[in-house]
């Protein structure tokens, strides 16, 4: 409890951003959403390439960090791979047929 009290404006922002979020991307027309995936898997490469660094100052005995940082990375290359597959498949559909 004394955590929560400690960074309840934190909580608050991330709460507030999830909202904002999700009004945001409920109003995107369809024919915006591939230029916006695209955008996003761009900032997830910039953040992957962010944690990979913060890994790499994590000491080497500290292994609950590490596994933390392995699977969040992991996730986040997940997360990249499928927002390019998607979105190439998308992109797909505009093309003219052959």
């Amino acid at each position: 409890m004394d955590f929560i009290n400690q960074h309840i404006q934190e909580i608050y922002f991330v709460i507030f951003c999830v909202f904002i979020g999700i009004e945001v991307i409920s109003n995107v027309p369809a024919i915006l959403h591939t230029p916006l995936m695209s955008g996003a898997n761009a900032i997830s490469g910039v953040i992957l390439v962010g944690a990979i660094i913060v890994m790499l100052r994590v000491p080497e005995d500290d292994y609950l960090n590490l596994t933390l940082g392995g699977i969040a990375v992991f996730l986040g290359t997940l997360n990249i791979s499928g927002g390019f597959f998607v979105t190439g498949r998308m992109l797909k559909m505009f093309s003219p047929k052959k």
